[in-house]
């Protein structure tokens, strides 16, 4: 690894003093594009579940007006493989920061008309249907702000830490979910009635900021020197062409497996991190309240501790990749999670408070900050230059939709079906182990020119 690092756009960029402004701009602005979907993620779940019943679906009972909250809520899973392949393509033919630029404006944008969307009472049933349009939106900047946040940094980061800077898209992550918190623990210190006639909007409104200030240092970005050193390379080799007056186009000739074998890896190590992740901070959460009747407050310290931990759980996670590498470190988080799943849902049962909340600070730690931490930097190593953005980005969204998006409805549906927790915890296990499997079939990617036009496999 060492003896090519001279080779690569990044490390080149970095050692220059307007290399390294651009590199910080980078960071800061990915950590706050990332915040910003996270903090809409996170504010749609809690108004879902408080008072989104109450103010778009009045005439429901309230469990019907809580399933049409989170059915609106689900419109931005749709809409997220759409702005991954949308956006992608672009982000491959025009470059990163133009994506990265339209994205958090329509993340923006999207986010603040949910705060001015009239009620139910004021103008009906499209008070429903202006808030599952400005869902769709959101999921659409959201399907490719991720994964483009995570190749910005992989393609500005110098080699021997682009684990470490990649993980900064899950710092973000934890800030996006501990700011949405935040604000609502401020404006649930309202009464009823004023949160239901213009408290709720507050958060909603006040994300703009994120979105402006991001939307300026974005604005102020160079293009990534990978992308850039691309671009150069992909003009020459069109001057050669008219130059030469013809054009040789090889025919690739291996199977569709073959062609596409880091795409489906990167979505079997998707649903490794993903199911377990919305098992251990979305279902496990509702099953510990409200089935096994543990007071709410245990769950909620122990998500709010876990975000805490986040901080130090990524970046340690990202140096790891670094240190030792992608694969083996990714192995071992999944590794992990399938011990975890049985022992987790028997130590659950005893309903004692701090066994449950140490259960759920644990599995979230594994689960959705210690692999997450890894995630970025493989999903960036795993594909070739030309189409990074569009691969990646659309195997984490599919990923996202065959586990995490699904992850807390079937278990939901094991749980009322069996009545037990054990199909739970083997449906966990079952995604923590696909995860575990796609580890074997992937390279190791540590240190890899992402300037390479070919995928990793």
């Amino acid at each position: 690894m060492d003896n090519n690092i001279e080779l690569q756009a990044a490390e080149s960029s970095f050692r220059t003093k307007e290399g390294r402004k651009d590199f910080y701009r980078a960071i800061v602005s990915c950590w706050l594009g990332t915040t910003m979907e996270y903090t809409d993620f996170a504010l749609y779940g809690l108004a879902a579940g408080i008072i989104f019943g109450e103010v778009f679906f009045p005439n429901s009972t309230p469990v019907m007006a809580l399933l049409q909250s989170f059915a609106a809520f689900s419109v931005g899973f749709i809409a997220r493989p759409i702005g991954a392949l949308l956006f992608g393509r672009i982000g491959d033919r025009l470059g990163r920061k133009v994506v990265m630029v339209i994205t958090i404006a329509l993340m923006g944008l999207a986010t603040t008309c949910i705060g001015l969307i009239p009620s139910y009472d004021s103008i009906g049933i499209w008070a429903a249907v202006l808030l599952a349009s400005m869902r769709f939106l959101q999921g659409l900047g959201a399907g490719a702000e991720l994964s483009g946040g995570a190749v910005m940094l992989g393609e500005y980061a110098p080699v021997k830490h682009r684990g470490l800077i990649s993980s900064i898209i899950g710092l973000g992550s934890n800030s996006g979910t501990l700011l949405a918190s935040a604000v609502w623990l401020l404006v649930l210190q309202l009464d009823h009635e004023r949160l239901l006639a213009w408290g709720w909007r507050i958060p909603f409104l006040g994300s703009v900021l994120i979105a402006f200030i991001a939307l300026m240092i974005r604005k102020h970005m160079r293009e990534t020197p990978v992308f850039e050193k691309q671009k150069q390379f992909l003009q020459a080799q069109r001057r050669k062409v008219l130059e030469s007056g013809k054009k040789t186009h090889k025919k690739d000739e291996r199977s569709f497996w073959q062609r596409s074998k880091s795409f489906w890896v990167m979505v079997g190590l998707r649903i490794g991190e993903n199911g377990p992740s919305y098992l251990a901070q979305g279902f496990i959460v509702g099953y510990v309240s409200s089935y096994l009747f543990v007071d709410k407050s245990v769950a909620t310290a122990s998500v709010l501790i876990a975000s805490i931990l986040g901080f130090l759980v990524i970046p340690f996670s990202g140096y790891l990749s670094d240190r030792f590498g992608r694969r083996i470190t990714y192995r071992w988080f999944c590794l992990l999670l399938v011990l975890w799943g049985f022992p987790a849902f028997m130590l659950l049962d005893t309903k004692e408070p701090w066994i449950v909340g140490t259960v759920i600070v644990v599995g979230m730690a594994i689960a959705s900050l210690g692999i997450f931490g890894v995630q970025a930097a493989y999903g960036v190593e795993l594909f070739g230059v030309k189409n990074r953005y569009t691969k990646m980005a659309f195997a984490k969204e599919l990923g996202s939709i065959m586990s995490g998006g699904t992850a807390p409805m079937i278990a939901s549906a094991l749980l009322s079906f069996y009545g037990h927790w054990w199909p739970i915890a083997t449906y966990f296990v079952v995604c923590a182990s696909i995860g575990l499997i796609a580890t074997f079939i992937a390279p190791e990617t540590r240190g890899r020119d992402l300037n390479l036009p070919d995928d990793a496999i």
